[in-house]
């Protein structure tokens, strides 16, 4: 009776978890049909500037000495009036950065720049409570913001302000684009999955009438439109997501412009994929958390909340799909003794549905913004599969912690200054490439699937052989990168 028990449970969740990431897939598809759509439209430009309002730059930096001279020279740099542009760059470091940022602010301020060096006594709120404290001494009406990694196009001011002359309009959010998209297949693969959010989610969104968000970086917001909200908080480890979320439940808009890249450099350690991706997985957790009944409460129409909770709620995919991942072996054996099951999984066939839905998503976006690498469709999408099963388990975590409330302090993504392969990067500090318990809990589960793999074989069940060995593949990938980048450091 107990083992009947353990039986149904287990094939139970198994077969919901298959459900939920079904599901997701359904909302990507809706959201490709949106950007295909929208794609075929003609849009009006806003034109150019009439009149020039002041504009502040907001450069947030923490330990950031490979990176902080190339970001400010490249500020300086904007067309612009300069007597309308207030530069601040908001030092939070605990290193020789702010030495070097102190140097080039005396510089340009010699220049005739409106550049200030801020600098708190403490890091209360992180990168949240840095921009709040350079916004309460801003003079801009409009607040632009790029993160360290960021080398702006030098008319990006005077492409994305004319979008403002929509009184409605408080942010305008640009595209992220790569620096080293080429310097290693690490960085490949996360260029291919972030070119699908920054295509296809954001613009399917923006034309389904949903609600899209501000990414942190790259983008430029009405200083009002951030009063009128609330202002910065730090209460979640995402606080663009959570504040361009209350922005637009204040019926303020987002614009997302596609054909504006700011160009950026992708982390190339494993760790330092590893570090953003719980701040960002945890993070959307944490403000699904705490903003999921005022959407639900808010005005918009049905589908459109509907794709706010996915959007609030998709980090939890990862938690599904470790779940059925982990599940999916001993549901191999319960299938030997029962035909029931056996019957379940052959209708279970319908799920290929979202697999196809998910890989045409990525299609679309691969199609639609052309890589400078050399890799086909055909390598990558796999090969982002293999990573993204592999990081499950580490992003699963950050998902629970989120959903739970649990608080963790907001950890950087290190920035190396590299483009190409070759660059040096390991006399540069931030490093940070110890394996922790996840990691080497991700070796000991990559040794499970390989399991799973001999047990399909052995039970002569083969229709679940795709989906361990990307795991095995997946966290046997990221265990070897883990442990590879500790000992090249």
């Amino acid at each position: 009776m107990l083992m009947d028990i353990i039986e149904f449970s287990t094939v139970f969740i198994y077969c919901f978890c298959l459900l939920m990431i079904f599901l997701f897939s359904l909302g990507q598809l809706h959201l490709t049909w949106h950007y295909i759509r929208n794609k075929k439209r003609t849009t009006l430009s806003p034109g150019e500037l009439s009149t020039y309002p002041k504009v502040t730059v907001q450069l947030p930096l923490y330990n950031e000495k490979n990176v902080a001279e190339r970001l400010i020279n490249k500020i300086v740099q904007l067309r612009y009036p300069k007597e309308l542009l207030q530069i601040q760059v908001l030092d939070d470091s605990t290193d020789e950065t702010s030495l070097i940022v102190s140097k080039l602010v005396s510089k340009y301020k010699i220049e005739g720049y409106l550049i200030d060096h801020l600098v708190r006594n403490e890091r209360v709120g992180f990168k949240a409570g840095a921009l709040q404290n350079g916004l309460q001494k801003s003079t801009g009406e409009f607040i632009a913001i790029f993160d360290s990694d960021f080398l702006p196009p030098v008319n990006f001011l005077l492409k994305s302000l004319p979008h403002f002359q929509d009184k409605s309009v408080g942010i305008v959010q640009s595209r992220w684009g790569h620096l080293n998209e080429d310097y290693s297949l690490l960085t490949q693969i996360q260029a291919f999955g972030l070119n699908a959010h920054f295509s296809i989610e954001q613009s399917g969104r923006k034309a389904a009438g949903s609600f899209i968000n501000f990414n942190g970086t790259g983008g430029v917001w009405r200083k009002t439109c951030i009063e009128d909200a609330g202002g910065w908080s730090a209460d979640t480890l995402t606080e663009d997501l959570d504040l361009s979320y209350r922005a637009q439940l204040k019926n303020w808009k987002c614009e997302y412009l596609e054909d504006l890249i700011s160009p950026a450099e992708l982390p190339i350690l494993i760790s330092a994929i590893k570090t953003q991706q719980f701040r960002w997985n945890k993070g959307a957790a944490e403000t699904g958390r705490k903003l999921i009944k005022q959407v639900i409460g808010s005005s918009k129409r049905k589908i459109n909340k509907l794709h706010s909770i996915m959007h609030l709620f998709n980090s939890s995919v990862f938690l599904f799909l470790f779940i059925a991942g982990v599940l999916s072996i001993p549901v191999l054996f319960f299938k030997q003794g029962n035909r029931n099951y056996e019957i379940l999984f052959d209708a279970g066939a319908i799920f290929l549905i979202g697999f196809f839905s998910i890989a045409f998503f990525y299609r679309v976006a691969y199609k639609n913004i052309k890589p400078s690498s050399g890799k086909s469709f055909a390598f990558l999408f796999p090969a982002f599969l293999v990573v993204i099963m592999g990081l499950s388990l580490h992003n699963s975590v950050a998902v629970l912690q989120g959903l739970f409330g649990l608080k963790s302090p907001f950890k950087r993504t290190p920035k190396f200054n590299v483009f190409r392969k070759g660059d040096e990067w390991k006399s540069k500090s931030y490093s940070e490439i110890k394996a922790n318990k996840i990691s080497w809990t991700e070796g000991l589960i990559s040794l499970y699937f390989l399991a799973g793999l001999v047990a399909g074989i052995y039970l002569g069940d083969f229709k679940l052989m795709l989906f361990h060995c990307l795991l095995f593949s997946g966290f046997t990938s990221v265990f070897y990168l883990s442990i590879k980048h500790q000992f090249a450091g």
